[in-house]
């Protein structure tokens, strides 16, 4: 049997399950500014991922490229996610948020529908 499918499924499986939680923390503790280091470290996993030979180890490397870039976009709806309430705010930049929501045109407006 050829196990390198399962094997990079399951990895596949595993690097997004990791990295929701590390979304969310990320965008706790630096907001969405940390963008940049996503896509830093998205660009080098795809780029290494062309240079290994072993191809579950290419393969794996890749998924976790992709994925670090898919976050770079889920940073964004996070914020958007706190700001709903749906996540708590990090206390230390709820006034930045608080902030952020008052200079939104119509806000007031959907809180009061």
């Amino acid at each position: 049997m050829i196990f390198e499918g399962v094997i990079i499924g399951a990895g596949a499986f595993l690097i997004i399950g990791l990295l929701h939680p590390v979304v969310i923390k990320g965008e706790y503790h630096f907001g969405k500014r940390i963008w940049p280091a996503f896509l830093a470290a998205g660009a080098a996993s795809i780029a290494l991922s062309l240079f290994v030979g072993e191809i579950v180890a290419s393969a794996l490397l890749a998924v976790l490229g992709f994925s670090l870039l898919w976050s770079i976009g889920e940073l964004f709806h996070q914020e958007e996610r706190v700001r709903k309430g749906w996540y708590p705010a990090n206390p230390r930049r709820k006034a930045a948020v608080a902030e952020k929501a008052e200079d939104e045109p119509n806000s007031s407006a959907r809180t009061e529908q």
